[in-house]
């Protein structure tokens, strides 16, 4: 097996992730996690304090990602100003959407009640400035802050519910995602002016 100095953090937050995925939090163990990256499990506290930092480091890592996907996406274009607002929460809304169907166990620990994730409000900021950015332009800079968790809270629970399997009653459930993204977005813009 691998010197301790031969695996890296990332390796162990990479084998982390992947174990988060395939077998849930539940399945995130030390010893798990220690067999992927091919050393005893007492080799990663070396460079893992415990369980809980593994899961803070993991959850840093995935926002990072989704924070990534965010800044990196094409911009969308308007007619004007409230258009391309609109268009760009649409944007930010599908690029959550999808981070959450590529890694829904990371998703589930990023944005679940609780704070097993161990995140600090610099983390989430950084990760939430374009989102933050757009709601600005949708709602006016005093009401940015209100209009972000708006677009958040409707998002995150449709998301939930669809990973859950909850839309039972049939139809096109990504129409449905575009209509309610666009109402909300609409609705904030025109509570602005």
């Amino acid at each position: 097996m691998p010197t301790p100095e031969r695996t890296s953090l990332d390796a162990i937050v990479g084998a982390g992730r992947a174990i988060l995925e395939a077998d849930g939090l539940g399945g995130l163990t030390m010893q798990a996690v220690a067999e992927r990256v091919g050393v005893r499990a007492p080799s990663l506290y070396k460079r893992v304090r415990n369980r809980s930092e593994l899961v803070r480091l993991i959850a840093v890592a995935s926002i990072a990602e989704l924070g990534d996907r965010l800044d990196d996406a094409p911009l969308a274009r308007g007619a004007d100003d409230r258009d391309a607002a609109v268009a760009e929460a649409a944007r930010l809304a599908q690029v959550v959407r999808a981070f959450a169907h590529d890694r829904p166990a990371a998703y589930r620990l990023v944005f679940s009640p609780g704070d097993e994730s161990g995140l600090d409000v610099e983390v989430l900021r950084e990760a939430s400035a374009p989102l933050l950015a757009v709601a600005a332009e949708l709602a006016g800079s005093g009401h940015a802050l209100d209009a972000a968790r708006t677009l958040t809270a409707w998002v995150t629970g449709f998301i939930s519910m669809e990973l859950a399997g909850a839309f039972r009653l049939g139809g096109d459930v990504d129409r449905a995602f575009e209509f309610g993204i666009e109402r909300i977005s609409v609705a904030l813009a025109s509570a602005a002016r």
